[in-house]
Formats: C-alpha cells, sequence, structure tokens
C-alpha cells in the first residue's frame, strides 16, 4: 500500500452505510477495499467493513427485477397495465426500487406487494385472479371466542395476562443445504430454532429426537434469548446435507381484562430500564420519529391510551412482504418511511414508539400455524408491553384489531395472543449457542435457521427449511 493511501483516514463506517442504503455500491466498494487493505485495521473493524460488502450483495439478490421483469409480474395480474401506471405507482413508492449505480432495479415482491399498499392496484386486477388469503387467526375467529369466553369465567380482580385454551402441538423442524453448497468433507453446521420456556405462555417442551448430525442436537439453555437445537455432519459430494429437530409442547392462548383508566405510570424499577432504551441500530429515537410520535400521541398521559393510539398508527401501515432484515441499516426507520412493512418491521416500530414514551416494550418471534385441517404455518414476530399494574402484556400490531363490536374480540391482541404460535425468540439480535462463526443469515430475527461451514456463512439462496406441526 502506498504511503499516500496510508495517510488517508478509515472511511467513516455510518457514512458507508448511508451510501449503500442509497445506491452508490461502487463508492462504497472503493471505500471497503480501502479500509481492508489497512494492515493496522483491527479484526472488529475488518469484520464490520466486510459485512457491509456482504450487505451489498444481499441487497443484488433482494432487487433483482428490471423494468421488463417487474412489469411483466404485474401483468400476471393487470394484463392490460399500461406504462403511464406502472410509472405512477413507482412515483407514488408502491413499487419498491433502489437505484444502484444509477440503475434502477425492482424488489423481487414488490410485484405483488403492490396489491397490498394501493387499492387503485388491487381495483386494476384481472376477475378471478385469486385474492391473497390472511391467516386463520389475523381475522375474528372461534378461537378468539372461545378465548375470551374462557376468561370471562375468572373472577374481574384477577389481575395480569390469564393463560387459556391450551393446545398440545408435535413439530417437526427441518434444514436442507443444498447439494455442493459446501466442499465434500467438510463440516456443516446447523442451528435450528427451537421453542422457550415462558410460564403461561408456552410449557412441557420435550426433545422428540434429532436426525442428519453426527450427534443429537445440543439444545441451547433455557435462558437463550434466541433458543436453537445445533447439530452439525460433513457434507457428501452431490447431496443435500439434512437436518431434523422433532419436540411437542404446550402452547396457552393469553388474555388480559385491561381496564384503561387502572393502568398506572411505568414504576421506576431497574429490570424495566433495558426496555425502555434505545438499542441502535433499530431502536433509535430519531428526529423522524419523535414527530411522528407527537403527530400520534399529543397530549395523552394514561400509558393505555398512548398504546393505544400507537397501536393503531403503526396497524395503520400496510403489511407487505420484507427485504431480508439484514440488508436493512434501521428498520423502525424503514418500517416508518417505506409505506409498507411486515410483522417484525412493524414490532420494532411500535417497540421503539413506545419506549420513546416511556413505556417498556420488547421483541417476541417464532411460527404461527394451525389446526392440521386448515394447514397453515408462517414466520411471525410480535411483542409484549409492560402495563402497570397488569405487568408484561402480549401486543400482536401486525394482526391489530378484530372486526368485532365487542371490545374483548375487537382489542383480543392488545393484551392477548392466541394458542397457535411458538416462541422461539424472546429478544432480537442475540447471540446463538455455540457461539456462530460468521455473520448470520438473519443478524435480527431466527425462525428459519443459521447454517455455516470452516469457509463462512451460508446464505438463504443455499438451503431451504421446513416446519411441519401436528396438533394432538
Amino acid at each position: 500500500m502506498s504511503p499516500a493511501l496510508c495517510a488517508q483516514p478509515l472511511p467513516a463506517l455510518p457514512d458507508l452505510i448511508t451510501q449503500i442504503d442509497t445506491g452508490h455500491f461502487a463508492q462504497a466498494e472503493a471505500k471497503i477495499s480501502r479500509a481492508l487493505a489497512d494492515a493496522n485495521l483491527s479484526q472488529d473493524q475488518r469484520d464490520a467493513y466486510s459485512f457491509q460488502r456482504e450487505r451489498m450483495r444481499r441487497i443484488r439478490l433482494d432487487f433483482t427485477l428490471d423494468a421488463a421483469a417487474a412489469q411483466a409480474q404485474v401483468r400476471k395480474q393487470i394484463p392490460d397495465l399500461t406504462d403511464a401506471e406502472f410509472a405512477r405507482w413507482d412515483a407514488q413508492g408502491h413499487l419498491e426500487h433502489l437505484d444502484i449505480d444509477g440503475q434502477r432495479r425492482w424488489f423481487k415482491r414488490a410485484p405483488s406487494n403492490l396489491f397490498r399498499v394501493s387499492a387503485e392496484a388491487r381495483a386494476r386486477r384481472a376477475p378471478g385472479v385469486p385474492v391473497p388469503k390472511d391467516g386463520p387467526y389475523e381475522v375474528l375467529g372461534p378461537h378468539h371466542e372461545e378465548v375470551v369466553a374462557a376468561a370471562r369465567s375468572y373472577r374481574p380482580t384477577v389481575v395480569g395476562p390469564l393463560s387459556l385454551t391450551p393446545r398440545k402441538v408435535t413439530v417437526t423442524q427441518s434444514l436442507t443445504v443444498k447439494p455442493d453448497a459446501v466442499p465434500a468433507g467438510e463440516t456443516v453446521r446447523a442451528w435450528i430454532p427451537y421453542p422457550r420456556h415462558i410460564p403461561g405462555q408456552q410449557e412441557n417442551i420435550r426433545f422428540l429426537g434429532s436426525s442428519g448430525g453426527t450427534a443429537q442436537a445440543q439444545i441451547a439453555p433455557e435462558d437463550t434469548q434466541q433458543r436453537t437445537a445445533y447439530l452439525q455432519a460433513p457434507a457428501v459430494a452431490g447431496q443435500p446435507t439434512q437436518f431434523e429437530v422433532r419436540y411437542e409442547l404446550t402452547v396457552y392462548a393469553r388474555h388480559t381484562n385491561i381496564d384503561p383508566a387502572k393502568v398506572q405510570p411505568t414504576p421506576n424499577d431497574p429490570a424495566l430500564q433495558p426496555y425502555l432504551a434505545e438499542r441502535a441500530p433499530h431502536v433509535v429515537f430519531t428526529p423522524a420519529l419523535r414527530a411522528f410520535s407527537q403527530r400520534v400521541v399529543g397530549n395523552e398521559t394514561n400509558p393505555y391510551r398512548i398504546f393505544e393510539k400507537l397501536f393503531d398508527a403503526v396497524d395503520r401501515i400496510p403489511w407487505a412482504g420484507a427485504r431480508e432484515y439484514s440488508t436493512l441499516s434501521n428498520i423502525s426507520d424503514y418500517a416508518l418511511h417505506a409505506g409498507h412493512a411486515d410483522c417484525g418491521q412493524q414490532t420494532l416500530l411500535l417497540i421503539t414508539l413506545l419506549r420513546l414514551n416511556g413505556i417498556p416494550a420488547r421483541w417476541q418471534s417464532g411460527m404461527v400455524y394451525s389446526d392440521d385441517a386448515v394447514g397453515y404455518n408462517n414466520l411471525h414476530d410480535w411483542g409484549a408491553v409492560y402495563l402497570a399494574p397488569y405487568g408484561w402484556v402480549p401486543m400482536d400490531v401486525t394482526t391489530g384489531r378484530l372486526h368485532s363490536s365487542t371490545p374483548a374480540l375487537r382489542d383480543f391482541y392488545m393484551g392477548g395472543l392466541d394458542a397457535y404460535r411458538i416462541a422461539f425468540n424472546d429478544d432480537y439480535d442475540r447471540p446463538l449457542t455455540p457461539a456462530k462463526q460468521y455473520p448470520r443469515s438473519d443478524t435480527v430475527d431466527n425462525q428459519r435457521g443459521e447454517v455455516e461451514w470452516s469457509g463462512g456463512n451460508l446464505y438463504y439462496d443455499q438451503w431451504t427449511y421446513d416446519f411441519q406441526s401436528h396438533m394432538k
């Protein structure tokens, strides 16, 4: 390296991140290359710059569509789509795009997301085109009524979430690495999400067995915030590497009979302080977020009413399929500005807004599923909010308010949960056990799993996952 290059200061990481966020990849790559050529760089610095290079690679995997491909996808639902319509929806932000070094690329899910964020596009859909369906518990149904009815049998003086209508479920989760993704003979290391013991929410967890590894799965300790079952096995040439874990547990619905008039200010409890604090990069009290909060909350002081206002405001953001979380530099800020958000993005935005207003909030995530006859499952994120004197109560802002004139049903997910979800994570961005050597595919959540070998992390284009549930 020349003396002139050595004399240059290291590129500032925040500026580099902003360059990548705005699509200036060539400039960012030049700065990363210069930084990594510095022999005095610490390993932490080297890892940070290297990940920004990896982040650009992952962004390119998300933004795969050129104009012709994006329009072709939209025409599957609007055969007579005009160029003017496409351009207008693109200008309105309804078709998520990124200009990478001056070339516009569209997010691979932007065409399908269009019909979730634009009423005009939905109205233009050709007759007979199937409409996307919500999950079975995202709309009011018999299970919600069953839970609320069961809650009525408890005395009104019971404080805190009730555990009701238990369901016993057996689960098989698997992860399959594609053939030759790893050289033959090299060890493939896999972390498959595994449920946490959460009193009153999910209990009686029993490991039933594993396969695909050279030994039985190593289950992370109970106190691991992002819990997994770890397996490893050598890669075989031309063959997939498969891992599987099986377990059973009992899941309870939760319901809290909250009287807004009885909700008290947050107590000065040191145990609550972490859930009131900023936690960069995804929970940051930015000026834009402060301004949004002021518009929504106004002069309200009752913690429940503040929660209610913020819950409804975030719920109004249309759900849409998400970019990979590891590609986003600040998820709550993204959810605030993108014009759409998925469950994890909405949840992180709500958590950030609640903490800003002095109300403790935290993360939870895992899988949702259904009775066997329906055959549904999906990744899902939700959370919990602390409301004195009720304590920690669940919240699911993505499911939001249910369509009912009965308050207990309408507000079911403002203090309650259904009995058809398994939590793997009680926080986001926490270490896995055993420790992962390379950056994760999902640096925030863990619902699909993680894989690596001695040569690096294996990203989602190199493996698949599966989740199968059976109600007992």
